[in-house]
């Protein structure tokens, strides 16, 4: 697959998984050989794992979205800056309902052969995130 190719495998797959919240496109996106090296605590990292973050993900946040404001490929690598927006109605990541809106950046890296995600590395805001719910007090 060509970058621009594979730029279009990861819109699609951010659109079916994370704005449709198709838990089954990681099946069809996602290598069963996976390897996020980046995972969150407490969640295996595999693809398994994937689809436990985003069934508890969208748990917490059931109108989650997500917006892609930049990609960037090359050779096999895809990067994608983004945003996911959405209410904090359940509990996630062990953090009760806030019922808060948030918005919090991160950028992804993934490598893509022979159409399948094989590997994922993300940095986010987290910080940000946590502040936003009310978890962690805002710096003034």
């Amino acid at each position: 697959m060509s970058t621009e190719d594979n730029k279009a495998f990861v819109r699609r797959l951010v659109e079916e998984l994370q704005c449709q919240h198709d838990l089954s496109a990681i099946d069809r996106y996602v290598a069963p050989t996976f390897v996020d090296h980046t995972g969150d605590p407490g969640f295996p990292s595999n693809r398994d794992g994937v689809k436990m973050f985003f069934q508890a993900f969208f748990e917490g946040v059931p109108d989650l979205r997500a917006e892609i404001h930049e990609q960037a490929a090359e050779g096999n690598k895809v990067f994608t800056y983004k945003t996911f927006h959405g209410t904090h109605t359940g509990t996630f990541m062990g953090i009760p309902a806030t019922g808060k809106e948030f918005s919090v950046d991160l950028i992804d890296i993934l490598t893509v052969v022979d159409s399948q995600i094989t590997e994922h590395w993300v940095v986010m805001d987290q910080l940000g995130l946590l502040q936003q719910l009310g978890v962690i007090p805002s710096q003034a």
